[in-house]
């Protein structure tokens, strides 16, 4: 009898969820057993299926699939954790290992090879898209603080320096600091250019 490896997939495009789904079904040793289209719904979802492998892609609503990982690793830590995300970016793979992933695949990988890095990751084997891994190898870390990065993440979203104060709890001259700072490190004219570039590098 076969052993069925036991998967919940994160994704918040229906469509794409719902490929994965079947194509991983074709398998006769996967098994999907929950899906959810949020990433604050990741822990509660594993908890009640009890998944072996969480599939989980980067930009959901509700939380990141980077912390929404973080989260179900304490939660949950015999479940591992695979990312499958359209954005193959150093910084996201860097952020996402940090966070105990144990791989990260872009989602254009054909269906037989993503099946095979479920089943290496649940063996406990890393697996990581190698052009991703070479090009993360060559790129630098981010040059942001926490802080800062959280002020960058915050100003994606629009919205005044006051805005950004009251959202963050910190006075506008605080802010304002910090915006600089980070728009200096990125050689960046604008706040919204910092926080492009910031995105583009996976670093928010």
């Amino acid at each position: 009898m076969v052993t069925r490896v036991r998967l919940l997939l994160a994704d918040d495009q229906a469509l794409v969820r719902g490929a994965l789904a079947a194509l991983l079904a074709l398998e006769p040793d996967l098994e999907v057993v929950g899906e959810v289209a949020r990433g604050d719904e990741v822990v509660r979802t594993a908890l009640e299926v009890r998944p072996d492998v969480a599939l989980i892609d980067v930009e959901m609503p509700g939380m990141d699939g980077i912390a929404a990982t973080a989260a179900l690793r304490r939660e949950l830590p015999a479940c591992r954790v695979l990312i499958v995300t359209t954005f193959g970016r150093p910084g996201y793979l860097r952020r996402a290992m940090a966070a105990g992933a144990a791989g990260f695949v872009v989602k254009d990988t054909p269906a037989r090879q993503l099946a095979d890095a479920v089943r290496r990751v649940h063996a406990g084997l890393r697996v990581v898209d190698p052009a991703l891994a070479a090009e993360t190898l060559t790129s630098g870390d981010s040059p942001l603080t926490p802080r800062e990065t959280d002020l960058l993440r915050a100003a994606r979203e629009g919205g005044t320096v006051a805005d950004l104060a009251r959202v963050l709890h910190l006075s506008e001259g605080t802010v304002r600091n910090y915006l600089s700072s980070a728009m200096a490190k990125l050689n960046a004219p604008t706040r919204a250019e910092a926080a492009r570039i910031a995105y583009e590098e996976g670093w928010i």
